[in-house]
């Protein structure tokens, strides 16, 4: 049986989270908290098998906050839910450890699916080997164009003006990136630039 630890401090948000992953095969305790203070006292006492971690308002940073959970305890995997072009969450993040990357508003069926993939994964030894900065991607320069002008928060209309590019083009080499990159959106596709050393 595994146990998960939500910090956000919005109460609409803890309770979304709270009711879809209560419904996920295997979760026997999920745990709130509304501070990166309280994300610390409470992992230290308890600790959880996945961490997911707001990045708004008074959870300061959160992407902060699961930097410094993750310092004081290298183990935890910690999933990050923020908005889909926060590019600095998303480095801030990753550099610090976290899994992976989420949008706060993502469908009940990425959220059941990241639950799970990080529950199977929680704890194992090639966590770390296996998304190590540098891993070997094949992209071509043009999908590493696109993947940098997403890390920078551009639009596809943005990229495809800079790049003299249609926007349907950049569209395609994004889909080819996504999945190169085992990633279902920009978010996740971000994260794994930065974790993979592609993009800083």
């Amino acid at each position: 049986m595994r146990t998960v630890l939500i910090c956000d401090d919005r109460r609409s948000v803890r309770e979304g989270l709270r009711r879809v992953m209560s419904a996920v095969p295997g979760v026997q305790r999920i745990d709130c908290v509304t501070t990166a203070d309280e994300l610390l006292s409470r992992y230290a006492r308890q600790t959880a098998d996945v961490v997911f971690v707001g990045t708004q308002r008074a959870v300061a940073s959160g992407a902060e906050a699961a930097r410094r959970l993750m310092a004081a305890h290298p183990r935890a995997t910690v999933m990050v839910l923020g908005a889909p072009d926060d590019a600095r969450s998303i480095a801030s993040a990753v550099s610090g450890g976290a899994r992976g990357y989420l949008r706060w508003d993502s469908a009940r069926p990425e959220l059941v699916a990241a639950l799970a993939h990080s529950m199977m994964s929680a704890g194992t030894e090639g966590r770390r080997s296996a998304s190590a900065p540098g891993a070997a991607t094949d992209l071509t320069e043009r999908e590493m164009q696109v993947l940098r002008g997403m890390s920078q928060g551009k639009s596809n209309g943005q990229m495809g003006r800079e790049l003299f590019l249609s926007e349907d083009t950049v569209k395609t080499h994004a889909r080819r990136l996504f999945r190169k990159l085992s990633a279902a959106d920009r978010a996740q596709a971000v994260a794994q630039g930065f974790r993979r050393g592609l993009v800083s």
